[in-house]
């Protein structure tokens, strides 16, 4: 079955990464979540994409320079609809709320000020939770831990398996990541961040290939352009959850290859079109000897 995550939530319902979003992708049914973590002022793990506040909330300025308190100050909401700012700890305990299987998959955000301490800070979260690092996973949640940074990687694999760890990659320029980086860089800085992208992709591969890591995360314009590698990597056995997967054609290509996990933005109406396409394929009826076999 193909797992469905749901990428900052149920975020074509309800504001990204808040309370909100992520409660409607557990009631959708959800078979997990994703979010994206920075750290504050004060050191707490929060659940935003973004590395300033301009985008998704009533404030503005860097995440990094406020404090969890200023942060709460404002609403998160989007399309006339509320929404609360979540720690990596409150959703941590929605997670666990659910009281079903869940993958939380937590992408840890680079460039940021602090470094890799958002590394230390997110495994320090998961400890206090009871996480078991080597079956990662506390009680009903199964924690996936991911990154485009290939530093990122190499700081958690000191604690965490390789099965657990995922490599982000993607056709991706610098204005795919605009909004994480400050409102305004001069164009020196623009061109050799770029040029940091672009080895962090090339690395994280490397790292893919390696076997450094189990799981792999491609975009799905890369998936589209190169089905070809996603193939390699699921013969190679590694894990493939491709993101962001709304287009019922994009669903239907990625279990078409074989892809057991993916992140879209509308969880339930990613499993209707899941459930339709096997409805009308032989992926139901593995044991008849008259359905063909794609």
């Amino acid at each position: 079955m193909t797992l469905v995550i749901a990428h900052r939530g149920a975020s074509a319902d309800e504001p990204e990464q808040t309370r909100e979003a992520y409660a409607a992708a557990i009631a959708q049914g959800a078979d997990g979540v994703e979010c994206d973590v920075r750290l504050t002022a004060d050191g707490v793990v929060v659940c935003l994409h973004d590395g300033t506040l301009d985008r998704t909330s009533t404030g503005t300025g860097a995440v990094h320079e406020l404090t969890l308190d200023e942060l709460r100050a404002f609403d998160y909401g989007a399309r006339g609809r509320p929404g609360t700012l979540l720690t990596l700890e409150e959703l941590l305990g929605l997670a666990r709320g659910a009281r079903r299987p869940l993958v939380l998959a937590i992408e840890l955000k680079h460039p940021n000020p602090f470094g890799t301490a958002i590394e230390a800070a997110v495994l320090e979260v998961l400890d206090r939770a009871g996480w078991d690092a080597r079956a990662s996973r506390i009680e009903n949640v199964r924690v996936s831990l991911m990154s485009f940074n290939p530093e990122s990687i190499e700081v958690l694999a000191t604690v965490v398996p390789a099965e657990h760890l995922m490599v982000l990659t993607g056709d991706l320029v610098l204005d795919d990541v605009a909004g994480e980086l400050p409102n305004e860089l001069p164009a020196a800085e623009r061109a050799a961040l770029a040029a940091q992208l672009a080895e962090a992709l090339r690395v994280g591969r490397s790292l893919v290939d390696a076997g450094a890591v189990g799981q792999v995360g491609p975009d799905i314009e890369l998936v589209r352009a190169d089905p070809e590698l996603v193939r390699g990597w699921l013969g190679a056995g590694r894990t493939v959850r491709v993101w962001t997967v709304d287009d019922a054609a994009d669903i239907e290509l990625c279990v078409a290859l074989g892809v057991s996990e993916i992140t879209t933005d509308a969880p339930a109406r990613a499993r209707a079109a899941l459930d339709e396409f096997a409805a009308r394929s032989s992926i139901r009826f593995p044991d008849d000897p008259e359905q063909e076999h794609p």
